[in-house]
């Protein structure tokens, strides 16, 4: 069990894709300040290593220090690994004191999250009162008709006896998600926005991106291989349809972000 979850960490942390500068840029541009973020389920630090470039110290969290042994070392980067259930006082000793953090960042994780207990954490930790909370989500891969086709049917259909509950919220783009918190300055919603992130990949690239999936790994645990011969031969005839080995893979991300204005610390 633990050699699957390093390799699956391993997986993730080359195949996972970045996300636009842009999204940042946005992000930032709601913070008044730009001392200290807390990104959430930080994994291999993909989202802290932008948020570096922008806020003075960032603090990345996880419940896996598989994940965290893999992410990027930069000066104003501290990763911390959290238990599941982080009380008040563990979180004030591990993350940040009261009112303390700018932005709080979660990179395709808020669906795994007991939301309640979470928002309280977020609640205690933000400035007051316009500390940002800023969550998104990324849907599936766009390559061309063919090669989306063959990904969608794998994605929809075949995994999805091994789906995490929250596999729904992802593909509603986080309409759904419970989201209790205000608008940002200059916006009259609390999204989602939507963004484009972009990575060559060759198809050794573009498979492990699947494999690096929870619904993968799930199905690997119990013994099934999703990812068959069959399913890589189609897979490769498609690739190598116009005699290009590396192609432009497009992720459309989508943000929730919104402020917590005068909630209080327990969160509503």
């Amino acid at each position: 069990m633990a050699n699957l979850y390093l390799k699956q960490a391993k997986l993730y942390s080359k195949s996972r894709p970045g996300y636009p500068q842009a999204l940042f840029q946005f992000i930032a541009s709601k913070t008044p300040k730009h001392d200290l973020a807390w990104d959430v389920g930080t994994g291999s630090g993909q989202a802290a290593k932008s948020l570096a470039g922008i806020y003075k110290n960032v603090i990345g969290t996880d419940t896996s220090q598989k994940q965290l042994d893999f992410a990027t070392k930069l000066p104003n980067v501290r990763y911390q690994y959290t238990p599941p259930n982080m009380s008040i006082a563990e979180l004030e000793h591990c993350v940040a004191a009261r009112a303390s953090v700018d932005v709080v960042t979660v990179a395709q994780a808020l669906h795994w999250f007991h939301l309640p207990t979470f928002y309280k954490q977020v609640n205690t930790v933000l400035k007051k009162p316009h500390g940002v909370i800023a969550a998104w989500t990324y849907t599936v891969p766009e390559v061309n008709d063919t090669i989306d086709s063959i990904f969608r049917r794998l994605y929809f259909d075949e995994s999805r006896p091994y789906c995490t509950p929250g596999r729904e919220l992802i593909a509603d783009k986080y309409r759904s998600i419970d989201f209790p918190f205000e608008p940002v300055d200059g916006a009259d919603h609390t999204g989602p926005f939507e963004f484009k992130t972009e990575r060559l990949m060759d198809l050794e690239e573009y498979l492990a991106y699947k494999k690096s999936g929870s619904a993968y790994q799930t199905a690997l645990e119990k013994g099934v291989e999703l990812l068959k011969d069959d399913v890589i031969d189609e897979f490769k005839r498609a690739w190598c349809e116009d005699g290009n080995d590396r192609k432009v893979v497009k992720f459309p991300v989508y943000l929730r972000i919104g402020k917590v204005g005068n909630l209080g610390e327990e969160g509503s």
